[in-house]
């Protein structure tokens, strides 16, 4: 409508002549609608409220004397309330381009009555402190002003004697050794790390070069046993075939030390055996033989003795019964010696060795004495029988000490009684 005015976001519309006033300004502030404004009785300005940047760039000097050019760079706006809307109309409603440079003005005194109040080591480190002292300082005179300051910052402190460069020296000297240490450092890292791979480029073309001459050489064993592969197949053929043979020969040695165990050895060990049996049998028939014959002639010797002793007696004392005794004690040496006669002449079996043989003998001249004895004791002379028959046992004893004994074994004529 050609008598409705509406503000944009960020202004404020400011009619002037209405008779509605609001705080004592004089005029209506409108922002956020619309308003009907009559063209002949109101005017209608346009205040806007829209972020502004003001850059400030003063020369400084500190608490210890030294200039310093701070540049610095301060955000502001007017404010939304009616009051500041009003005293920024007031102020700068006709001068509004050069808002930016009036406020930069007023923070450049502030700026440098807070610098001047500090050292340089202060204002370096704490630039924050030095932006807030600033706004603190202009807050009043800014909110006369209508203006509300939404930042302030600090960007460059520059130094025309060079004292910020000397306080930095020591710290760059430092920063500059560090930084030669660690170059040096990586420049030794990078050495150690290079002779490293040198080395360990070193040791791999050393293997490398073992395991291509150790392959060449494993190429070479192998075309080397290929080449004598048939050389040698004939030479362990020709070295089977000999041992089969020695094998064979060896078989048939024992085969034949075998056979000649079995049909020559054995054979005349078995008749040396047996013709070694037979003379051991027939010395020992021959020894029986003559220990038999001597045992017999002492035992015919001895009776013979005894028989003259009962004879003489019996003859003295006229037994009859003893003198026919005596005749068969006459032949009695003649039936021992065909005896022996005949069992040296016989092929006898003896179990008992030369026990047996004495045992015979003793047998058959038992018998004949047996007879002698019961033709003594049936006489009428007993008395003189008995005393011939003690005197004979007397001899006897003596006897058997003297005889020889057979197989170490001494021979009685009383052994088979």
């Amino acid at each position: 409508m050609l008598f409705w005015h509406v503000p944009a976001p960020n202004e404020a519309m400011l009619i002037s002549g209405s008779k509605r006033q609001a705080q004592d300004t004089q005029f209506r502030i409108v922002t956020g609608h619309g308003s009907f404004v009559m063209p002949i009785k109101h005017k209608v300005r346009m205040l806007s409220l829209a972020l502004r940047e003001a850059e400030i760039v003063e020369d400084c000097v500190t608490q210890q004397g030294i200039r310093l050019n701070v540049r610095a760079v301060s955000v502001f706006k007017v404010g939304d309330d009616t009051v500041s809307i009003a005293n920024a109309a007031r102020r700068f409603l006709a001068e509004q381009d050069r808002m930016e440079e009036l406020v930069g003005r007023i923070f450049a005194g502030h700026l440098r009555s807070i610098v001047g109040g500090l050292t340089v080591e202060q204002i370096i480190r704490e630039r924050d402190r030095v932006a807030q002292e600033v706004k603190q300082g202009s807050h009043s005179e800014m909110e006369k002003l209508g203006i509300v300051v939404d930042a302030l910052q600090i960007q460059e402190i520059e130094d025309a004697t060079g004292y910020i460069s000397n306080l930095a020296a020591p710290h760059a000297a430092a920063v500059a050794s560090q930084a030669r240490i660690a170059q040096a450092k990586a420049d030794q890292e990078a050495t150690e790390r290079e002779q490293q791979a040198s080395a360990l480029k070193a040791e791999y073309e050393r293997d490398t070069a073992i395991k291509r001459a150790g392959f060449h050489a494993e190429t070479e064993q192998v075309n080397a046993r290929a080449a004598q592969a048939g050389p040698l197949a004939e030479a362990r053929a020709s070295r089977e075939t000999v041992e089969e043979q020695t094998e064979l020969a060896q078989r048939q040695a024992l085969f034949a030390a075998q056979r000649l165990e079995a049909e020559v050895r054995r054979p005349a060990d078995a008749e040396a055996y047996r013709q070694r049996t037979l003379a051991e049998a027939a010395r020992d028939q021959a020894k029986f033989a003559a220990d038999g014959n001597a045992y017999a002639e002492r035992t015919l010797a001895q009776a013979q003795a005894d028989a003259n002793t009962a004879r003489a007696a019996s003859l003295k004392d006229g037994n009859q019964e003893l003198i026919a005794a005596n005749r068969i004690v006459e032949n009695l040496p003649a039936l021992a010696d065909a005896a022996a006669r005949g069992m040296s002449g016989a092929n006898l079996t003896v179990l008992n060795g030369t026990d047996g043989v004495n045992d015979m003998a003793a047998g058959l001249v038992g018998q004949g004495m047996a007879i002698l004895n019961s033709l003594k004791s049936a006489s009428p002379g007993a008395a003189g029988a008995k005393e011939t028959t003690s005197t004979r046992r007397n001899n006897e004893a003596k006897e058997a000490d003297t005889t020889p004994s057979v197989n170490g074994k001494p021979t009685r004529a009383t052994d088979s009684m």
